[in-house]
């Protein structure tokens, strides 16, 4: 276990604009999909030739996940791969979802354990769509979803929200407040899914080695403990991009922490994180351009 050092995701500069943002809305809803998706290309483009730093470091991850040294068509494709689940966020915020064709996969086993006590965590990454599950929740099945986040990554989902349509609404539980466990717990009471992304810690974040695709890689202990004392089952999440307009949601159960004793946590925390380091290792063997890190997640480079 470790105290994190500022992690490199914080300190790299954020390259999106709301200004080129709100552009992209604009053509894409007066436009189209098909337009839109061709502007994408060269913005993908030019993002791949200028930010050589981010290429560095994706090609770092595509090497451990593709298991061969990743080619120039492999980081664009990386890249767009990302870019188009961004430009898919703008339809699926406007409720656009008969846009999309959209497969379940493993939502029986929450189903399941909703039946069992209200309230399950679903565990994802920065892997593919994670907008994805409110069109779960519009058209396939009828739990409301709540996602934990930091306020300052709040304050910008909810500028890209307001950008993307002003109408739109995302219920997201502010972390690092006194009430953020009390008020995620009310939420799981009244029978709610809530949603964190677990692969990325902050600056003041515990952090335990997990292996990772083949090598030791740090990732945040708080998610653990939370879901520990919130005594839930926990799932893993990926809405992975297939291409064009296909998508697919899994989940898999984690653990549950419903019947961990307190002198249990512990093991069961370790065992938990390396469950979901081993899955978030298998997507991203199985869709390698899904994993949006762009970061040195290794502190290898």
């Amino acid at each position: 276990m470790s105290r994190a050092i500022p992690p490199d995701w914080m300190r790299q500069e954020e390259r999106s604009h709301l200004g080129v943002l709100r552009f992209m809305v604009w053509i894409s809803l007066r436009l189209g999909r098909p337009i839109g998706r061709l502007v994408l290309r060269f913005i993908a483009l030019y993002y791949v030739v200028f930010s050589p730093k981010a290429r560095r470091t994706g090609r770092v991850y595509l090497r451990r996940a593709l298991g061969r040294e990743p080619t120039w068509a492999d980081a664009y494709r990386h890249v767009m791969h990302f870019s188009s689940t961004v430009h898919d966020r703008v339809y699926l915020l406007n409720d656009r979802f008969d846009l999309f064709d959209i497969e379940l996969v493993g939502h029986e086993a929450v189903q399941a354990a909703l039946a069992r006590q209200p309230g399950a965590l679903l565990y994802g990454a920065h892997m593919g769509s994670f907008e994805v599950l409110r069109a779960m929740a519009h058209g396939h099945a009828h739990e409301p979803v709540a996602m934990l986040m930091y306020e300052d990554n709040a304050r910008k989902i909810n500028a890209i929200l307001h950008a993307i349509n002003p109408q739109a609404h995302q219920d997201v539980i502010p972390l690092g407040h006194p009430d953020s466990m009390l008020k995620a717990r009310d939420r799981l009471d009244a029978g709610s899914l809530v949603g964190l992304l677990a692969d990325r810690s902050l600056a003041h974040d515990s952090t335990a080695e997990c292996r990772f695709l083949g090598e030791p890689a740090p990732f945040p202990i708080g998610p653990w403990r939370m879901a520990a004392m919130l005594r839930r089952p926990v799932f893993f999440m990926a809405g992975l991009y297939l291409g064009g307009n296909r998508y697919r949601l899994h989940f898999e159960p984690l653990a549950d922490f419903s019947t961990v004793e307190r002198g249990e946590r512990d093991a069961a925390i370790a065992q938990a994180m390396q469950a979901y380091a081993d899955r978030l290792s298998h997507y991203c063997r199985r869709a390698p351009f899904n994993w949006f890190n762009f970061f040195d997640f290794w502190h290898r480079t």
